[in-house]
């Protein structure tokens, strides 16, 4: 019988030490949570509420109006996108709306008041506005707003260093801030030119707020978070140093926000280059630069799978999840299918367990590859029990749904017909047998209701083995046939024993 105690974790090995000291500090007013939390929320309110009386008085009620219902169009596909790229280690929302907030508000605010201010001091300084309008926008401006979106990035960094683990959070941080940075942007633009038809009489596709649209919408709404992906990657690739390395957890950001800052200022530059030179920027260094980072972001995001694959199994060893369970983990098909699975059986709210168990399991199979190769934090062994602890909550809702994942997206094995003549539905390389209950098992179905399968000695075109039944399924390694109780069973610490839970095909 399974116990009803969760087992003890395994030990990484290197895991990272204790925390230190070990004694409780009274914490002083201004360090309570909602105190910051009140505090951010209250700046960024205030940043909002000046950026929309700074863009109405420029561009007019109807203008902003105008502008904004425009601008929001791109937003919820850049979102989705960045969350997409996020769904393996999915992080909190709240850091999200962080991003967001800080780019459409204080990055924006910071941005135009900065922005306008040197603009007018270099127009004052050479008496030329028209150079001074060139200057801003390709030094002044990509200085200034890239580091103003990079601050929410290197927040997050900071203080929420556990949601911030690698390059794929970076990114996504990164992304997101860009895109409400870019939000309001275009608020303005869209409004100012709304506002130069509505003198000019102009409408429909001849119009420079068509026309605006069009550059900024729909040919270039990944402009902004491309400059600042730059930025994300350098911390992301910092997040992964070791915590001794101090250089390399500088001088990483420094140099994103630097490629940030350049790649902006050559995409500012080109509308100087004229029409053709806008477009051969656009299609040799913008398309190409965008295509690059997919592919990165992409292949992080697989090898951040075959991460949960090879951590996760010395979990299942010590009885903590199932065999299957890394497997399925370690498919994004096949976690969908688990949410899916418990969703129709057991309603939406079984399958918000099933993704915060996928969730969990991804954050504990990254903190063990950090802890394996001596990168974890102080904290270690607490935040391990923590995500076990979670597991453990959410396991009995988690695993038949993950176990059925399993089973429906694991490769099947070809089986040879066995050398010997076999009748009936007894071999003939289909993997069908009987057993004592009257069960039929074919081709990745459940091997066996007990001991014995069937009249004839044949499994699925080969001897069966008596105490193998880990060895004799379809798909090798996740314990198929016998089901085993935590305990000794070399390789997954099994002794055969009745164990559901344990066993995927149950």
């Amino acid at each position: 019988m399974s116990s009803p105690f969760p087992p003890s974790p395994p030990q990484p090995p290197h895991p990272g030490g204790g925390p230190e000291g070990g004694v409780l500090r009274h914490a002083h007013w201004w360090q309570h949570r909602w105190v910051r939390y009140g505090a951010l929320i209250t700046l960024l309110a205030l940043s909002g509420l000046v950026i929309l009386a700074l863009v109405r008085e420029q561009t007019g009620t109807e203008g902003l109006l105008v502008g904004l219902g425009l601008a929001v169009l791109p937003v919820p596909l850049l979102v989705a996108a960045f969350r997409w790229l996020d769904r393996v280690e999915p992080g909190p929302w709240r850091n999200l709306l962080f991003a967001f907030a800080w780019g459409a508000c204080a990055a924006a605010l910071i941005a135009i008041i900065a922005n306008s201010f040197a603009t007018r001091w270099i127009a004052t300084a050479t008496a030329d506005p028209s150079g001074a309008d060139t200057l801003g926008a390709t030094v002044i401006a990509p200085v200034v707003e890239e580091s103003a979106k990079a601050a929410a990035v290197l927040l997050v960094f900071l203080f929420r260093r556990r949601d911030f683990t690698g390059i794929v959070d970076g990114v996504v941080i990164a992304g997101i801030t860009a895109t409400g940075f870019a939000f309001t942007e275009n608020i303005l633009y869209l409004g100012t030119a709304f506002g130069t038809d509505q003198l000019t009489g102009d409408s429909g596709i001849a119009s420079v707020t068509a026309a605006t649209f069009f550059v900024r919408v729909v040919m270039s709404p990944f402009a902004h978070p491309l400059f600042t992906v730059l930025t994300g990657i350098g911390f992301g690739v910092a997040a992964l140093s070791g915590e001794r390395q101090h250089t390399r957890r500088v001088l990483l950001p420094l140099s994103g926000l630097l490629l940030a800052m350049g790649m902006h200022a050559l995409w500012n530059g080109s509308s100087s280059f004229g029409e053709l030179g806008f477009l051969a920027v656009y299609a040799a260094i913008m398309v190409p630069a965008f295509g690059l980072l997919t592919w990165l972001v992409v292949w992080t995001r697989q090898r951040e799978l075959r991460t949960v694959r090879e951590e996760l199994p010395a979990y299942a060893a010590a009885g903590w999840i199932t065999p299957a369970e890394p497997f399925a983990l370690g498919s994004m098909r096949a976690r969908r299918l688990a949410r899916v699975h418990a969703g129709r059986h057991l309603g939406r709210p079984a399958a918000r367990v099933v993704a915060q168990y996928e969730a969990y399991a991804t954050s504990l199979a990254f903190l063990r590859h950090r802890g394996r190769q001596g990168r974890a934090g102080a904290d270690f062994l607490v935040r391990e029990r923590e995500l076990l602890n979670e597991l453990w909550r959410r396991k009995d809702v988690a695993r038949p749904a993950l176990d059925h994942a399993a089973r429906m997206t694991a490769p099947p094995v070809p089986m040879p017909p066995p050398p010997w003549p076999a009748y009936g539905a007894y071999g003939y390389g289909q993997g069908q047998t009987y057993g004592p209950q009257g069960q039929a098992y074919g081709p990745n179905q459940g091997y066996g209701q007990g001991p014995a399968y069937g009249p004839s000695p044949t499994y699925g075109g080969r001897p069966h083995v008596p105490g193998d039944g880990h060895r004799n399924g379809h798909t090798p390694g996740y314990g198929y046939g016998y089901a085993y109780e935590p305990g000794h069973l070399p390789g997954y610490g099994y002794p055969p024993g009745p164990h559901p839970s344990a066993n995927p095909h149950q």
